[in-house]
């Protein structure tokens, strides 16, 4: 991408998430670990909408934490997330919309990136999300609710270090979750592996997002 537009128009607050993202989990009224960061970077300014088909998770964990990064302004921001993780995930169809707003000249510009919607779906390995928003239909086999953090076995672990949640914090685990009609709104996400088939990606003048 060029660092400049027509015009002279600068594309530095164009800051694109570039990673896709989706999350397993119910509402459950999950507590936030006070002083946990959940992703391993700074998060940037701008959240990002995931929307799916279906999800296929195995080995899924999830607890309380707080992203911490910054604005579109570069001041210090934290957000109170979900982490939702698992040790592998196939998605089909899946859609990444974020929105840039007030560019010069240009006004809002949005990044679309698709891909899994052929035969061969998205797949991730120790996928970890932070959620700010989600809405689907889900299913979990062998679902445990209210499981301290730091005693969860059936996903991929929490993160090690400053990453690290409460360990008495709430989370809940279960053996698979299957998720239909997924919609989120995200502000990060880390992956050992994250193979994209079909992947598509665009810029829009304006407003468009997956959802």
């Amino acid at each position: 991408m060029e660092s400049q537009a027509r015009g002279g128009t600068r594309w530095k607050r164009f800051a694109v998430v570039m990673v896709p993202s989706i999350a397993a989990s119910a509402a459950v009224g999950v507590a936030l670990a006070q002083g946990a960061l959940a992703a391993s970077f700074s998060v940037s300014g701008q959240s990002f909408k995931v929307s799916a088909d279906r999800l296929d998770g195995e080995g899924f964990v999830q607890y309380g934490a707080v992203a911490e990064g910054v604005d579109l302004k570069g001041n210090k921001a934290a957000h109170p997330v979900a982490v939702s993780a698992f040790k592998h995930a196939t998605i089909k169809n899946m859609c990444q919309s974020v929105v840039t707003p007030n560019i010069p000249v240009l006004g809002s510009v949005s990044l679309q990136l698709k891909a899994g919607g052929g035969s061969q779906a998205v797949e991730a390995d120790n996928l970890y999300i932070d959620v700010a928003d989600l809405n689907a239909n889900a299913t979990f086999k062998n679902i445990d609710i209210g499981v301290a953090a730091g005693s969860t076995t059936k996903g991929p672990g929490m993160k090690g270090g400053k990453e690290q949640a409460n360990p008495n914090g709430f989370a809940q685990q279960a053996d698979s979750a299957v998720l239909t009609d997924v919609k989120q709104t995200a502000w990060a996400t880390s992956a050992g592996t994250f193979k994209l088939s079909g992947l598509s990606m665009k810029l829009h003048k304006g407003v468009k997002e997956c959802y």
